[in-house]
């Protein structure tokens, strides 16, 4: 089963009609033989002067200040292209020097996200604490550059290592976000040998009923096969049939709308919100179909 040239187009449209202009540099990039300047460009206005990124980057946040959060989904983009920007990275590190807390790590969100609109789930009482979500995958994607080397050996960069390391056996068990954030860094640190003792607890909470939805039909905000592997290269593949991707493939090749875009699992702050969210969303489902041959000729 694959997405067809028609429906390709329909999901092309709804990008162009409602995206963000980075999420249509992002469609460019993978499908219109668009460059990765152009997305770093579309990436750029949302860097602030102290580095880190805002200004709903992470659509959920509307606060125009840097939050860790953002930063790391910057970080993300940079590593989706393959194109790391020094000019950018130096803006990043000088956010997060800054940003580092006592005991080491970055807070899930400051509590200026507050003063602005943004969804529940971002109420922010304290942000005194560091937290593995999102230090784990900013260090993770930070060991993966090679443009800025060295910045394992500097003390910040340090003090948060070691605080991953001792959060993760407190990690949620569960909790996608907390063992993504694992996940990347435990994919990316040097010392190979203390990730390898680490894996084998990430393995154990992969393998726990539930974390991973096998089912494809399943409602709410659930966390299902495709979100762990994006891609067949996906670390949590090793735990997940070609029956159960087989399945997921198919469900979501359905569960493209009429409009073209796919939804959100999650309620929208606001229509616009929910415009930025399924066009990011429907990149990135196309993304995934491409990577495991689901797309016809035209999307390839």
């Amino acid at each position: 089963m694959k997405l067809t040239s028609s429906q390709f187009k329909k999901a092309r449209d709804f990008i162009y009609a409602n995206g963000r202009l980075l999420d249509r540099r992002r469609f460019e990039f993978h499908f219109e033989q668009g460059s990765a300047e152009a997305v770093l460009n579309a990436l750029r206005p949302y860097q602030n002067e102290d580095g880190g990124y805002g200004s709903a980057l992470e659509p959920d946040m509307r606060t125009p200040y840097s939050q860790p959060i953002a930063t790391e989904y910057a970080l993300s983009i940079m590593d989706e292209i393959g194109s790391w920007d020094l000019a950018m990275l130096n803006g990043i590190v000088n956010y997060l020097k800054n940003s580092l807390r006592e005991e080491g790590g970055f807070p899930r969100a400051t509590v200026d996200v507050n003063d602005y609109p943004h969804a529940p789930w971002w109420n922010t009482d304290k942000d005194h604490s560091g937290s593995i979500n999102p230090t784990g995958r900013i260090l993770g994607l930070l060991y993966k550059q090679e443009v800025l080397p060295g910045l394992e050996e500097e003390n910040w960069f340090a003090r948060s290592a070691q605080f991953v390391w001792k959060s993760i056996p407190h990690a949620c068990k569960s909790d996608y976000h907390d063992l993504i954030q694992c996940i990347t860094f435990l994919e990316n640190v040097p010392d190979r040998k203390r990730a390898e003792q680490e894996w084998n607890r990430v393995d154990g909470w992969l393998q726990q009923p539930g974390t991973i939805e096998l089912d494809p039909e399943a409602k709410g905000y659930v966390h299902k096969v495709l979100e762990w592997v994006p891609a067949p290269g996906s670390y949590a593949k090793k735990w997940i049939s070609d029956k159960d991707i087989k399945r997921h493939l198919e469900y979501l090749i359905r569960e493209q709308q009429e409009d073209g875009g796919w939804n959100m699992s999650f309620d929208a702050l606001s229509p616009g919100n929910e415009s930025e969210w399924r066009s990011l969303i429907t990149v990135d489902r196309l993304v995934t179909l491409r990577s495991y041959g689901c797309l016809d000729s035209h999307g390839q």
